[in-house]
Parts: C-alpha cells; sequence; structure tokens
C-alpha cells in the first residue's frame, strides 16, 4: 500500500480539475475564434445596413479577435501550471509545511480571480457590443 495514500489521490484528483477546466478554456478559446470568423465573414458577405453591418464589425474588432486566442494560450498555461503544481505537491507530501500550503492557495485564488475578471470583461463586451 502507497503511505498517505488518500493525499497522493488527492493530489492527483486536484491535478485533473485543473486540466479539466485547462480544456474548458481552450474549447471556449475556439468558439470564441470560430464566432469571430463567422461574425467577420457575416459582415463581408451579406448586405447589411450601414448601422447592422458597423455593430457586427465591431463584435468581431480586436477584442473579438484576440480574446479567443487569450483563453486558448491561458488554457495551456493553466495546464501547464497544473502539472507543475502536481508534481510540487507530490514531492512535498513527505514534507508537510503549512507556510507552503499557503503560498499554493494564495496563487490558485489569484488566478482563479483573474480567470474570473477575463472572463466578465469578454461576457460585458458582448453582452453591451
Amino acid at each position: 500500500m502507497i503511505k498517505d495514500y488518500a493525499n497522493h489521490a488527492a493530489n492527483e484528483r486536484t491535478f485533473l480539475a485543473w486540466v479539466r477546466t485547462g480544456i474548458a478554456f481552450i474549447a471556449l478559446g475556439f468558439v470564441i475564434e470560430r464566432f469571430n470568423l463567422f461574425l467577420a465573414t457575416i459582415a463581408a458577405t451579406v448586405e447589411l445596413d450601414a448601422p447592422i453591418r458597423a455593430h457586427v464589425q465591431r463584435l468581431s474588432g480586436p477584442l473579438g479577435r484576440y480574446g479567443g486566442l487569450a483563453l486558448i494560450c491561458g488554457g495551456v498555461a493553466l495546464i501547464a501550471l497544473a502539472l507543475v503544481r502536481f508534481f510540487r505537491t507530490e514531492a512535498r507530501l513527505s514534507d508537510e509545511d503549512e507556510s507552503a500550503a499557503k503560498s499554493v492557495a494564495r496563487t490558485e485564488i489569484l488566478l482563479l480571480m483573474a480567470s474570473i475578471a477575463f472572463v466578465a470583461s469578454f461576457s460585458a463586451y458582448l453582452a453591451l457590443g
């Protein structure tokens, strides 16, 4: 039997949860990129009134172009950070230090808050655009 199996299993479950989150970010980035391509195609090919055409072009502006790419890169970075965190936690399981646990929690909270802020700002952009 593996010593402290419950801790190792919890670490692995946490890693897999972060990987699922990263994959979701990447998938959302692809959806945004495809939607932006769809909007750009509609604006270029369909006969639209001038205000509607301007509205569609504004929606497919720089934030629409680079927002999906940012989510894709963010998802890849999230998976890489999850891998680093997984190996670091595996190494620390034998040496439990409360200060290390606090720094890991702070990093995860900051990453979560940054992700929420980005998704909220992009949602507001789509809602108000």
